[in-house]
């Protein structure tokens, strides 16, 4: 099923923990670089920008490629508007395949390709079906399953997820008002259900190179949990959807769990994050502490939003300081030491440097005419011949 060398991926793996102890230190650049010309490696790209720049090139030589034929294709006026997404799509993939022969991963050429003949797929199905969203979302979570399980390419899982939750929403909604009544529900089973088993999938995998995809649905299940019962987004879709109009002191079904799924499932998530370690969970747990405050914000304020963003301010800076007080320390479990194998040097320098310049500090040297000399060394060090 998929398309590249299974031994390239795994010498891939083996690259990037080569990268991982180089910059934390481990081993020398010398010894990484001998690695690397005893592995073969695939024609990807690190540098985030210069993926784009490639993603973007690719773009331009798909949109040719399509352009090229529909200047044939127009000939057939109505008929050839009905099938060239069809077209279009199979030149994605034909594509995809053929850059994979040529041992492109994660370059950005293949991006383009890949996630144009995705796009293509939901572009002719909409076509065909008069813009039927449900058959949309279906076919276009197979394409971008079938692209990641032949490609391994993570923005494809990315989509994949997106789409099978919408082909969750759209299908609630062919039930009418009652599957609209309960969507807040089943998204979060769904959630945690998918939750549970990309887990249970990541501790027993064997094959390394599917890590990463398992890591992406894994978080992001966690953020569509969140999501589903937030208060906000269940309230101002009830009156999109539902068109219950939320009257001045009423307010909507199961309000008073929605406030409290709101305000407890960031801090389950910021203390299981702690508890395990994950550093994943941890972002995702303040980010939706940040949002569970705008959505009590949104519909009770209390304070000016200039006093609320300076207690804000307060309130995050004493539970900064007195953390870094205690775990500063620590040499094992939560701590605050750098992390040597994510590279914090770069932040130990910039921290360095700011200390020097604020303090007009200087490095020091040794004087012209100093009064200590060295020397002498007869037998094992500076000054050791047996006299003082």
């Amino acid at each position: 099923m998929i398309a590249h060398d299974k031994q390239l991926l795994d010498d891939l793996a083996l690259l990037e923990e080569a990268n991982s102890l180089q910059n934390a230190g481990f081993i020398s650049k010398e010894q990484k670089d001998l690695i690397k010309k005893q592995l073969p490696d695939f024609k990807n790209q690190k540098n985030i920008l210069v993926r784009l720049g490639f993603f973007l090139l690719g773009s331009f030589l798909y949109g040719s490629i399509c352009g090229a034929i529909s200047i044939v294709g127009m000939a057939g006026e109505e008929s050839y508007f009905k099938i060239c997404c069809y077209i279009f799509a199979g030149i994605g993939f034909a594509g995809a395949e053929f850059l994979a022969n040529q041992k492109y991963y994660g370059h950005g050429l293949d991006d383009s390709f890949i996630l144009g003949a995705i796009l293509n797929v939901g572009f002719a199905i909409g076509i065909t079906t008069d813009g039927y969203e449900l058959i949309i979302a279906v076919f276009m979570a197979i394409a971008a399953f079938v692209m990641y399980r032949r490609y391994l390419h993570l923005p494809s899982l990315l989509v994949f997820c997106l789409a099978s939750s919408a082909v969750l929403f759209y299908g609630l909604f062919e039930f009418g008002e009652i599957g609209k009544t309960i969507l807040p529900f089943a998204a979060m089973l769904f959630a945690a259900g998918f939750y549970f088993s990309t887990k249970k999938s990541i501790h027993s995998l064997t094959e390394s190179y599917y890590y990463k995809g398992l890591l992406l649905a894994n978080s992001f299940c966690l953020v569509l949990f969140y999501v589903s019962c937030n208060y906000l987004v269940v309230r101002e879709l009830s009156v999109m959807f539902l068109e219950n109009e939320v009257l001045p002191g009423k307010d909507i079904p199961f309000a008073y769990f929605f406030y409290t799924f709101t305000l407890v499932v960031p801090i389950v998530y910021l203390v299981q994050a702690l508890k395990t370690k994950d550093r994943i969970m941890l972002w995702i747990s303040f980010l939706v502490i940040g949002f569970s405050i705008c959505t009590i914000r949104f519909y009770h304020s209390v304070l000016p939003i200039e006093v609320a963003l300076t207690l804000g301010g307060v309130v995050l800076f004493a539970i900064a300081y007195f953390s870094i007080k205690k775990l500063k320390e620590k040499e094992s479990g939560l701590t605050f030491k750098p992390d040597r194998i994510n590279n914090s040097n770069a932040l130990l320098n910039a921290e360095a440097l700011i200390v020097a310049s604020a303090f007009g500090m200087k490095p020091a040297v040794k004087p012209k005419d100093s009064p200590m000399e060295f020397g002498g060394g007869g037998f094992s060090g500076g000054g050791s011949e047996g006299s003082f």
